[in-house]
């Protein structure tokens, strides 16, 4: 079983930054594809960024690209995501996910195919 914690989230100014983080136990972490889903307030659960173990390929939903960076730290078993000129409309609860296929690309996650989530970290951006 994996276990998921995501940490970072907190209240920001518009145009500010925030990196989170996700600590993942167990010793397949290198070999799962990670992501980063959002949820806001009477909306669905959306994807944000994801990374494969292959490569570290990475991608992202459009409206992220330029000012968010996912990233991996396989040694430490953690995953991060850089959140760079934040706008009022990325306000939601962000989610750490992954899904322990081989096979998933980054291009191919979505919350149908995730394993293990997170328990979520609040992110807030003022405007």
């Amino acid at each position: 079983q994996v276990q998921v914690v995501e940490s970072g989230g907190g209240l920001v100014q518009a145009g500010g930054s925030l990196r989170l983080s996700c600590a993942a136990s167990g010793r397949t972490f290198s070999t799962y594809t990670w992501g980063w889903f959002r949820q806001a307030p009477g909306k669905e659960r959306e994807f944000v960024a994801a990374i494969a173990w292959r490569g570290g390929v990475t991608y992202y939903t459009d409206s992220v690209k330029g000012r968010f960076t996912i990233s991996r730290d396989n040694a430490k078993n953690v995953v991060y995501l850089q959140m760079n000129s934040l706008k009022p409309e990325d306000t939601a609860v962000y989610y750490c996910a992954a899904d322990n296929s081989p096979f998933t690309t980054a291009q191919a996650m979505s919350v149908h195919v995730i394993d293990y989530w997170g328990q979520g970290t609040q992110v807030t951006v003022s405007s």
